[in-house]
């Protein structure tokens, strides 16, 4: 970029026009970049350009904006345009012009962002996160509203896949990374339980690089909650020019990996400012319940009867998180017990391991300690090496009725670890009694159907990570050398 600001003035001083300097900069220049410039000669105009990097323009009354994120300029409008691939744009007062690189007039759409500044602001929590965690109710219900239409068939935002395509997939692949990587390991589960169809989940980051087998009866989820997310891009471009169709999970309207999607669905989260993700990981798994339920109605192995009765048991779903919040005192007092602890291990069965991935993800991105999730069936092939005096183990723990040799299994694992002097934290929906004798410290969540656990179960996790971040002195809301959206590779 340095290198790009003297190439601008050699071209500006040739032509005399900034946006002409831009464009004809941006004809040479290789890889991924967002450039934006304004020049002491021409102060009335601010020129930006992108190629796979964000950059979206807000329209105001006498005033335009560029930022990366419409969070930045929310306050002065909600009008915003989407800039697409290789297009130079022009900011003035009295508004926007957008070429391509090349000088042509560019098509672009304009759209409502549908929340307020208000919303971006900390509203008298100490830091985003907490009030992001406290906003999970509302947010779970928001994405799922408007999703059953008049003729009780569910619908997503945009879907622009044939139905005779969708009942033709012959396999599902997710790619996402981080917590949405996370939330894709759950949805397998659903998808295939749901739909019968074979899904596999990938690392974006490893997906093209690995020669992916794809073809057009494949359907890709791309899961990003910015829209933004560099690998996630580069794996559906990757996957479409293998003929694959693409489904994106998002909550950024009008961000680049909707836009180079077959179709979307947005989560309708609200902002979430926060680097560690908390209320879009759960809405991207609403998100992805919904996506299930729908190819198993296009494809015929779901009853329209059956997907309400999911779509029944998700709409309690906001509630029984509510309920979760308010039960969160004894976990943040155990948290400040903890803040001197190098070590945290999570085990998880069946849906609870991604669980448990994600509660030692949100640890090692706000507290700077060392966490690891397991599977608590691969405990004995070596983690349990690891296991100590004193060692903190939190256990996600399926529910004793649908999965009743698991929770044996698991019941089995605590044990073995609490013999060897482990502390060990258990998470236990109300009514499992056979943990009591086994739990050191026991954190009860609502009782739900098996495949919509992780909803509840999550949520101790981020309020623990939180407080121990916090009695720690760290800065919650941004953690040290990590992006809210990772936009290179």
């Amino acid at each position: 970029t340095e290198v790009v600001s003297h190439l601008l003035a050699e071209a500006f001083s040739s032509c005399g026009d900034l946006a002409e300097a831009m464009r004809q900069v941006c004809r040479r220049l290789e890889g991924a970049f967002t450039l934006v410039a304004v020049h002491a000669d021409a102060p009335d105009v601010v020129v930006g350009a992108r190629r796979n990097s964000p950059l979206v323009v807000g329209v105001g009354e006498g005033e335009s904006f560029l930022a990366s994120d419409v969070a930045a300029f929310i306050a002065h409008t909600r009008s915003a345009i989407e800039l697409g691939q290789d297009q130079v744009v022009e900011a003035r007062r009295d508004g926007v012009t957008v070429t391509d690189f090349d000088g042509a007039p560019a098509e672009v759409r304009s759209y409502h962002v549908d929340w307020d500044a208000s919303a971006a602001e900390k509203d008298g929590y100490a830091s985003f996160m907490l009030k992001e965690i406290a906003e999970q109710p509302k947010a779970v219900a928001d994405t799922l509203l408007g999703r059953i239409d008049a003729e009780g068939a569910l619908t997503l935002d945009e879907v622009r896949i044939p139905a005779a395509v969708l009942r033709e997939a012959d396999k599902v692949v997710i790619v996402a990374c981080g917590t949405a990587f996370h939330a894709g390991l759950i949805a397998k589960y659903a998808i295939e339980h749901w739909t019968r169809l074979p899904c596999e989940v990938e690392l974006a980051s490893e997906f093209r690089y690995r020669d992916p087998i794809l073809d057009r009866r494949t359907l890709v989820v791309a899961i990003s909650q910015s829209g933004e997310t560099m690998d996630t891009l580069m794996a559906l471009r990757h996957a479409r020019e293998q003929g694959a169709k693409v489904l994106a999970i998002c909550n950024t309207n009008g961000s680049t990996i909707p836009r180079e999607s077959d179709a979307v669905l947005y989560t309708h989260a609200g902002p979430e400012v926060a680097v560690a993700s908390t209320k879009a990981f759960l809405t991207q798994l609403v998100a992805c319940y919904l996506v299930a339920l729908y190819l198993g109605q296009r494809r015929g192995t779901k009853w329209g009867d059956e997907i309400r009765d999911v779509i029944r048991d998700l709409g309690r779903i906001a509630g029984e998180v509510e309920r979760v919040l308010a039960t969160m005192e004894p976990v943040r007092a155990l948290a400040r017990t903890l803040k001197d602890k190098r070590t945290v291990l999570f085990l998880g069965r069946h849906v609870g391991y991604p669980v448990a991935l994600e509660g030692a993800l949100k640890l090692k991105e706000l507290a700077y300690m060392h966490a690891e999730g397991f599977a608590a069936g691969e405990l004995k092939h070596g983690p349990i090496a690891l296991v100590e005096p004193d060692l903190p183990v939190v256990v996600v723990v399926p529910s004793p009725r649908g999965r009743s040799v698991l929770h044996g299994k698991i019941v089995s694992n605590i044990q073995e670890i609490r013999a060897r002097g482990a502390r060990t934290i258990v998470i236990a929906e109300e009514g499992d009694e056979a943990v009591v004798p086994y739990a050191d410290h026991l954190i009860r969540i609502p009782a739900t159907p098996t495949l919509l656990q992780p909803l509840v179960a999550t949520v101790p996790l981020q309020v623990f990570a939180c407080e121990l971040a916090t009695a720690r002195g760290n800065e919650v809301d941004q953690p040290r050398n990590l992006a809210k959206s990772v936009t290179v590779e």
